[in-house]
């Protein structure tokens, strides 16, 4: 069997699988199941950026996709009356004061001779700095947040159409990985891992914590939609009629035809960056890249200049992570910073790339989708095996109730299956490298 063959047909089985789904359940969840599979396609393209092209091994998926939350959030949410007169400005000269004692402080550590002069003078430049910049912060904060806490206490958006929330996310994990990266990318690839992963929990620690700025755990809801609500859908006589004349009610019309059009938009992001992923790993910078990955002495032997390219491709990669993240935010209408888990954005995302093929932005689309799939579809497929395993036992048995409760754990034994068989009989992945 040819090449483009076999791969168009481990799509065509990804594509069944999803459309048995839909007959056999329902259609609602097949398009979510296409939704989250291409947000995790995208994210999965992002990560392939940065370990296919280059070999960068970043841990830290999970804050980037937070911060694209955030600029969901920042973008589209109305500003809430009275907080910037309360402490908003007061929190912004605060953040000025603390970024500009940390400049001051990298020119001074670069122009004084080094000495005990030299640390007097940063210690004591860095203690009056941060005193300063909690007796601002700290009363600006507590005013924001004393705004109608059960509701705002927050400062709020921009009120802007959410869409622009999708680059501006991008933009945002961008500029993160930007400082990550002219600090960490001179590391190995463990150290450049464990950095990465404990900034990207730093993000998630400030979302958490920082009510004034995402209201924290109290969560922000009600994130303005690039498509309708559902509930103003089935409020339309409108479309109500118009779903009534295709067989649906009000309820499974609204919620089918919401999701329908959240997959051609995201399909359309997903369509552009695999149009421009493919453009940039057949350039010239594509193949530097990848002679960089696959051995930096050479190429910088050749006069290639391997940190800098490492930190676009790490700026590029994370800002693709970015944009998934705002786009996940928008369609589920609020941002939750507690469910930014590592064994979601992270492990799952590593396997997709892995399981789809490291290098092949097409190998990471496939296993944006299957892995997508199996993570949702598993964990009810196991309980149907253990209730089919356990039919003939006695009701009440130990047993059979262990084997019921463990069909919850399904998923990770899946996917450590999937994982080792993938890496026993096609170590490159389903789509390999070319």
């Amino acid at each position: 069997m040819s090449v483009p063959m076999k791969n168009t047909l481990l799509f065509v089985l990804v594509v069944a699988m999803i459309l048995y789904v839909g007959v056999s359940s329902s259609w609602n969840s097949a398009l979510l199941i296409v939704a989250m599979g291409l947000i995790s396609s995208i994210m999965a393209l992002g990560v392939n950026l940065q370990w296919g092209f280059a070999g960068l091994f970043n841990v830290g998926i999970m804050g980037f996709v937070a911060l694209g939350g955030l600029a969901a959030v920042l973008i589209g949410m109305p500003v809430t009356p009275g907080a910037w007169q309360a402490g908003g400005f007061g929190i912004v000269a605060a953040l000025l004061l603390g970024a500009g004692t940390i400049l001051v402080a990298s020119l001074l550590m670069k122009r004084m001779a080094r000495g005990w002069r030299r640390n007097l003078v940063m210690l004591a430049l860095l203690v009056l700095g941060f005193i300063l910049f909690r007796a601002l912060l700290d009363p600006s904060v507590s005013a924001v947040e004393a705004i109608d806490p059960a509701r705002t206490g927050y400062l709020g958006g921009l009120g802007l159409p959410v869409i622009l929330a999708w680059p501006v996310g991008g933009l945002l994990a961008a500029g993160a990985a930007w400082l990550i990266g002219k600090t960490a990318l001179g590391l190995r690839s463990d150290y450049l891992a464990i950095a990465t992963l404990g900034i990207a929990e730093i993000i998630i620690a400030v979302l958490k914590n920082e009510d004034w700025l995402t209201r924290g755990v109290k969560n922000v809801v009600g994130v303005p939609r690039p498509v309708p609500y559902e509930i103003d859908l089935q409020n339309s006589p409108g479309f109500v009629e118009r779903a009534a004349a295709f067989g649906f009610d009000p309820v499974e019309g609204s919620t089918l035809w919401v999701k329908f059009l959240y997959v051609l938009l995201f399909a359309a992001v997903l369509l552009l960056l695999l149009w421009l992923s493919q453009r940039a790993l057949n350039s010239p910078w594509g193949r530097m890249l990848r002679a960089i990955r696959d051995n930096e002495v050479a190429a910088e032997a050749m006069g290639k200049d391997v940190t800098a390219r490492h930190l676009q491709v790490f700026v590029l990669g994370s800002a693709i992570c970015g944009i998934a993240g705002a786009m996940m935010t928008t369609m589920d209408g609020q941002l939750t910073p507690g469910t930014y888990q590592p064994l979601r954005f992270t492990f799952l995302i590593w396997v997709m790339v892995i399981v789809g093929g490291s290098g092949n932005n097409f190998g990471a689309v496939l296993g944006g989708f299957l892995i997508w799939f199996l993570w949702v579809q598993v964990e009810p497929m196991g309980l149907w095996l253990m209730n089919l395993i356990t039919y003939g036992m006695a009701e009440g048995s130990a047993l059979k109730a262990h084997l019921i409760e463990s069909a919850a754990h399904m998923r990770l034994l899946t996917m450590g299956l999937v994982l080792l068989l993938v890496l026993r009989f096609s170590p490159r992945g389903l789509i390999p490298e070319k």
